[in-house]
């Protein structure tokens, strides 16, 4: 529900795929189809939201410019190659561009947004409402010469505009007219507040440098693959990647966002504001076929420097400079996104034991290795902390890699991920020449690989199962060929092939994780979330895998028609009201887009050959 001070022809509900991603390698912010900043948070990823009305009302912060009467239409598109968001508005009065970008900052984080007369002369209003901490902290504003400053607390935002502005309502409004060709320029500059501001800049030439920047940076790729409008998604996604890393550190955060619902109304609302291990190894190929290495580097050391400490406390996901504490609390004072609550902070999977991470860091470094990643000069010594670990801990139930809130299960997913970390040892030593016990990690890999076949493996309804003793199967098992687990052409994955294919595919063609996902209480929780993307994708490059190219050709279309008018893809999509659901934009999802095109084209580096195939000579 939108604030009662809205004009009567604003939209009352946007939509997920309605938003544009905006960003500066830093943090991230939310712009609607309607002009309007919905969701800011300054100076991270993970900082606290001065702009919150994504999750709750008008009153909990956002930042709107559009014209003061109603638009007949919409149409925007991001500068080809960059993150500089322009939306063009027709209404009966004429045409205005809005241009909204965050120039790549030097110290502190700016928006940027120009106003642009197209044709005639449009009447057009500002409505800035500041709130910080999450929606709640009204701040104290004042004039600073022809500037207006809002505090509270440590934060402290400056607006610049040659716009005359007023107070109203303990918002900031301004409305002025627009002919053809006038530029109007609004900055948004925050500071800590115990700081002076920092330097004024040029709003029109920062744009410019800031689409600069970014043609640049994508001009520095390279993407093979089968076809234009494949090569364009996956330089969009890449683009998004980039946004979403944390460029001090080099993490990636799985979206900019929390609480976005799985499924519109529900309980299932996330913080993925941080970084996931488990996207680590699809993160570096993804960067890396693209000829990113800088990037992949910064991945791989973030990584390290993460995950190191003791073996046994490695958790699932840090924060984006490596943070390990991430409390999850909830906050009472947002009605959530269509009110879907509770909205939460923090995410408590942090502490949960998932076993699959560890195979997913020795996956990562030793893809690393393969691609000529420089090395760095404890991350074997780390690896063999992990070894001496998993020898004993791989036996241990854990909670999966869906984070499931419920009694820890032996997953067959998180064993083979175990039998991976033991290939990868195995494989460090064989072609790498890196010392170590290698002919005790293949008895563990010996070992581990009979349990799974033996244990998780259904022979009734021949298919693997998503946990030892369960008669249900799991979405996670379209990993086991794409790791060099078995082959894929093993009757064994071909038989889970088609299992997923036949329990937990959508009549639209959509994978869900899992059984039940979408319609029982699987975790303590009530039920209700969208076919999973990522997921959708493997099955692609699955069917990519075993010579079935024209299907997984269609899968990947199908997929891409999901995506939004600006090529953005959330992590998950509800099949019943066809909206996208879930954190937006999801940084597993357009890893996987990336890792797929190359899978699905013919003729050009395959991510899935090359990995499945990196374990077979010594899998057995």
């Amino acid at each position: 529900m939108r604030s009662k001070r809205a004009p009567a022809w604003y939209p009352r509900s946007v939509r997920i795929e309605d938003y544009a991603l905006i960003g500066d390698t830093q943090t991230a912010g939310l712009v609607s189809t309607a002009g309007s900043i919905d969701w800011l948070c300054l100076p991270r990823f993970d900082s606290a939201a001065c702009f919150s009305a994504l999750l709750g009302t008008d009153d909990n912060g956002r930042w709107r410019i559009a014209p003061a009467v109603p638009t007949t239409a919409v149409r925007r598109r991001y500068r080809p190659g960059t993150l500089v968001l322009e939306t063009e508005m027709t209404c009966a009065e004429g045409v205005v561009r809005l241009v909204d970008c965050m120039p790549i900052r030097d110290r502190t984080p700016d928006v940027v947004r120009l106003v642009e007369g197209v044709r005639g002369r449009v009447p057009m209003h500002m409505d800035l409402v500041l709130r910080f901490g999450y929606g709640c902290d009204v701040p104290w504003v004042h004039r600073v010469g022809h500037d207006l400053r809002a505090v509270a607390g440590p934060d402290s935002i400056e607006l610049v505009t040659p716009v005359a502005t007023r107070g109203q309502d303990f918002r900031t409004v301004a409305d002025f007219e627009v002919n053809a060709g006038d530029v109007v320029p609004f900055t948004l500059r925050w500071h800590p507040s115990h700081e002076l501001p920092p330097p004024d800049l040029d709003p029109v030439g920062s744009v410019a440098d800031t689409a600069a920047w970014w043609e640049e940076w994508t001009g520095a790729g390279r993407i093979t693959v089968e076809n234009d409008r494949w090569r364009d998604a996956v330089e969009r996604s890449l683009i998004t990647l980039k946004a979403l890393t944390y460029a001090p550190t080099g993490g990636i955060v799985a979206a900019p966002t929390t609480s976005l619902p799985e499924q519109l109304g529900g309980v299932r609302n996330w913080d993925y504001r941080y970084c996931w291990l488990r996207d680590a190894t699809f993160t570096l190929y993804s960067l890396m076929l693209a000829g990113y290495v800088t990037e992949a580097k910064a991945w791989r050391d973030w990584l390290l420097r993460a995950v190191a400490g003791e073996p046994s406390k490695l958790q699932i996901m840090y924060g984006p400079a490596g943070e390990r504490r991430l409390a999850e609390y909830e906050l009472p004072q947002l009605d959530g996104y269509e009110g879907s609550t509770p909205v939460r902070v923090g995410n408590a999977a942090s502490s949960q034991f998932q076993l699959d991470v560890y195979g997913e860091v020795m996956d990562a470094l030793h893809q690393g290795r393969r691609v000529g990643i420089e090395e760095e000069e404890f991350a074997w010594g780390l690896q063999c902390a992990l070894m001496d670990f998993l020898e004993s801990a791989w036996r241990e139930p854990d909670e999966g890699i869906w984070e499931v809130r419920g009694p820890r299960r032996h997953f067959t997913h998180s064993k083979v991920m175990a039998w991976v970390a033991a290939d990868r040892a195995v494989q460090a030593v064989a072609h790498f020449g890196n010392q170590g016990p290698v002919d005790h990690w293949r008895a563990l890999r010996d070992t581990i690989h009979h349990d799974v076949v033996t244990n998780g493996f259904d022979t009734e309804r021949n298919t693997f199962t998503q946990y030892y003793g369960s008669k249900e199967i799991d979405a996670a098992l379209l990993m086991i060929p794409l790791v060099g687990f078995l082959p894929p052409d093993d009757p064994r994955v071909l038989g889970t092939l088609a299992a997923v294919e036949r329990d937990l595919t959508t009549p639209e063609g959509f994978v869900r994780r899992y059984v039940g996902a979408d319609t029982d209480e699987v975790d303590g929780l009530p039920p209700g979330e969208g076919a999973f993307l990522p997921c959708t994708f493997w099955l692609a490059d699955n069917l990519a895998l075993v010579g079935r190219h024209a299907a997984a050709a269609a899968l990947f279309d199908r997929l891409l028609s999901l995506r939004n008018d600006v090529g953005l893809l959330s992590e998950e999509y509800d099949t019943k009201t066809k909206r996208l659901v879930g954190n937006f934009p999801q940084a597993f999802s357009h890893v996987s887009l990336v890792n797929t095109a190359h899978n699905v084209s013919a003729g050009v580096k395959s991510p899935a050959r090359f990995r499945e195939t990196g374990a077979a000579g010594e899998a057995g």
